[in-house]
């Protein structure tokens, strides 16, 4: 259990996906483009057998903004995007419904 003044600390946004590809010499490896409504940020999301590239341009997703960068595959990957995973590790993105704008926090 965590508390409320815990929970405060996530900075949950709505992003829309820019530009999606795959990294080469990685099949689970996506790069991805994410517009945060006063940013563009560099994402490397694990969700390349999962989703094509060409699926995820346009999605509103929900990103987790104040994470650490973290360099994976040698590129920097500046948030998270957030996904359910069942128990077949099936992967459902979590996505806004409407036209929420880029960096619309999640409450």
């Amino acid at each position: 259990m965590i508390t409320i003044e815990e929970f405060a600390k996530i900075d949950l946004r709505v992003g829309v996906v820019k530009k999606a590809e795959k990294i080469s010499g990685y099949r689970k490896l996506l790069r991805l483009e994410v517009d945060l409504g006063n940013e563009t940020r560099t994402l490397v999301a694990g969700i390349g057998e999962y989703y094509l590239p060409e699926e995820l341009v346009s999605k509103r997703v929900v990103v987790l903004a104040n994470l650490k960068p973290k360099k994976i595959a040698g590129i920097e990957s500046r948030g998270m995007i957030l996904a359910a995973v069942d128990e077949k590790k099936n992967v459902y993105l979590i996505t806004v419904d409407g036209d929420a704008p880029p960096g619309s926090k999640v409450t």
